[in-house]
């Protein structure tokens, strides 16, 4: 089982994309109407928990990152959050660097993360 079915139940949206362009509707035609980069879901549209969704999908995109079944990605605004256990720390710095290159994470706090 993949990380985004796991922790969200979906299976991988066709078009999906870890970094979409937004999708802008007629109703959200100003600028300051714009979606966040933190609220971008899978496929451009508005997601209150896009990050963490688009964070899960580059995790399941990279060959190097197993579902590891005892880590969970949340989000708390712009910063990516991770609980939970992971089997080492290069596997837990690979995640770090993965999550900082989604668009719109400011931050990967692992606080909750322990190693073994």
């Amino acid at each position: 089982m993949g990380w985004l079915k796991r922790l969200f139940g979906l299976e991988k949206p066709e078009n999906a994309q870890v970094n979409p362009t937004p999708q802008i509707s007629q109703a959200r035609t100003t600028a300051t109407e714009k979606i966040p980069p933190e609220a971008l879901g899978l496929n451009g549209e508005y997601d209150q928990s896009g990050l963490a969704k688009r964070v899960t999908l580059a995790f399941d995109e990279d060959p190097q990152l197993d579902d590891v079944n005892t880590l969970w990605v949340a989000q708390t605004g712009s910063i990516v959050v991770l609980k939970g256990k992971v089997p080492s720390q290069n596997i837990l710095n690979k995640m770090i660097s993965v999550a900082n290159s989604v668009n719109g994470a400011t931050s990967v706090d692992t606080t909750q993360v322990t190693i073994g």
